[in-house]
């Protein structure tokens, strides 16, 4: 009797695990599959930085180039022979630098500079994939060895840009060496000297920018990456090929009987610095600490000063100026928006209306903000007693916020708003037609940033402001606002 049963149930376990299959695809058929749109997005990523990391390059070589002819100039008034000497032949240097930026260069080994771990992690996964080429269509294949190249163009561009900063740098030396022979410089070639290394400042900055993008990958490499590692293929493939283990390489038998053999024991190093120490005299112990403790100082000093210059120190040009931390970012990432809400109670002619405002500002510097904005106007009645919902009108705003000091800023801006007036006895002819058009507020006032522990109303903004325009509405609307935002 249970015999049929169990035949009914061994069917339905086999079914299931058929569809289980069907549905969950094995880990070689998703390492298959994904490497399409794994090459696509790169290659989309790597061609865009590219691009902008050259248009970028260009633009401050020729800002480079203009700055120099102007200092020649300057120059050549208090020194002809010098100006001559210093910069004949620097504009087709210039020159010279931005046509090499149009020939592609490729890095097949390990790059110099500062070592990018994702680059290395997607140079490393590329070249694994094109040497397992078994795993894959070979139009996919064809796909990895084309996102490789372009990764591979994409390190000679990097390459060419410390090339430039390179020569920039030598630029500013020598600049730098020619003026300091004089004692009484005219303002005209400090100030020109001063820009030239604002601009070598900057354009280390811009590319430090595009290096912090490029190590930033999005969640579908991730995905891709995280899937190769748990391959034990890749693994010993990345222990042996990424830049990183160039970098560390582990000679081979490391660790044995063998590979100690003829190293110097504890103890002969020991009496080694006892008999060092005897032949330099009773306080050489002494010495010996001291300068430890001196060279330990001087190491913080260094360590602090690479700390102040930030990303990590790769950029050693901090020039005797405040630079501006948002004039290497892009247009959409000095955005910043926001929304705001303020109430008005009512009077004899508006009923209690809530301004509901959005706003998109653009970051002219770290401490100033300027923008554009609209508002619509929500009317919620007379009192308690009579709430009526309506609508109320809408505004067109423009805002500048600048900080004096901490979260404090000065704010300013100018409004046009829109209000209809309510038909009542009160209402006056002249009343009625001022009523009906735009309404022009002038607003001056201090903002306050107050950081909140929630990561959605982190920068909640108030704001109280005076309209200095008020007096002159028809009919008059309130002088002092009490604005709350939020920022994101």
């Amino acid at each position: 009797m249970r015999s049929p049963w169990l035949l009914i149930l061994l069917i339905n376990l086999t079914c299931l695990q058929y569809v289980a299959a069907q549905e969950s695809p094995s880990f070689t058929d998703k390492l298959i599959n994904f490497p399409a749109r794994f090459n696509d997005r790169i290659q989309k990523k790597t061609e865009k930085l590219e691009a902008q990391l050259t248009r970028q390059t260009e633009k401050y070589l020729q800002r480079l180039a203009r700055k120099e002819e102007k200092l020649r100039r300057k120059l050549q008034k208090t020194d002809s022979a010098a100006a001559k000497q210093l910069f004949e032949g620097s504009a087709e240097q210039y020159a010279r630098l931005g046509e090499q930026l149009k020939n592609p260069t490729t890095v097949t080994g390990r790059a110099g500079g500062q070592y990018l771990p994702y680059v290395d992690s997607l140079k490393t996964s590329l070249s694994f994939l094109q040497q397992n080429s078994n795993l894959l269509q070979s139009e996919q294949a064809k796909q990895v060895t084309s996102s490789l190249q372009q990764v591979q163009q994409l390190q000679g561009k990097l390459q060419q840009t410390e090339q430039i900063k390179a020569f920039i740098r030598q630029r500013k030396e020598q600049i730098k060496a020619t003026l300091s022979r004089y004692t009484n410089l005219p303002k005209g070639l400090t100030k020109g000297y001063q820009d030239f290394n604002k601009e070598l400042f900057y354009y280390s900055q811009q590319v430090q920018e595009y290096k912090d993008m490029l190590n930033d990958p999005d969640k579908m490499l991730q995905k891709a990456l995280g899937l190769l590692n748990k391959l034990p293929a890749f693994q010993s493939f990345m222990q042996q090929h990424s830049e990183l283990a160039g970098l560390f390489s582990v000679p081979a038998g490391y660790g044995s009987n063998q590979s100690l053999a003829g190293l110097q024991t504890r103890s002969q190093v020991q009496q080694l610095m006892q008999t060092q120490f005897a032949a330099a005299g009773p306080n050489a112990q002494q010495m010996l600490q001291q300068n430890l403790q001196a060279a330990q100082a001087q190491l913080n000093q260094l360590k602090d000063k690479i700390n102040k210059l930030g990303a990590g120190g790769a950029d050693m040009d901090m020039p005797d100026f405040k630079p501006n931390n948002q004039k290497t970012k892009s247009f959409w990432k000095r955005l910043e928006y926001g929304t705001n809400l303020q109430t008005q109670k009512s009077n004899n002619f508006f009923p209690t209306t809530s301004d509901v405002g959005l706003s998109v500002g653009y970051k002219l510097s770290d401490k100033s903000v300027i923008g554009l904005g609209g508002s619509y106007k929500v009317g919620w009645g007379k009192d308690i007693r009579n709430i009526a919902i309506s609508s109320q009108g809408a505004g067109l705003r423009s805002f500048l916020d600048v900080k004096l000091k901490g979260s404090f800023f000065a704010s300013g801006g100018f409004e046009y708003n829109y209000q209809p007036l309510t038909t009542n006895e009160t209402v006056t002819p002249d009343i009625a037609a001022q009523g009906d058009k735009w309404q022009q507020s002038g607003l001056v006032g201090i903002s306050k940033i107050i950081s909140l522990k929630s990561k959605t109303f982190k920068k909640t903004k108030l704001q109280l402001l005076w309209d200095f325009l008020s007096y002159q509405q028809q009919p008059r609307a309130q002088a002092v606002k009490f604005r709350v935002g939020y920022n994101f």
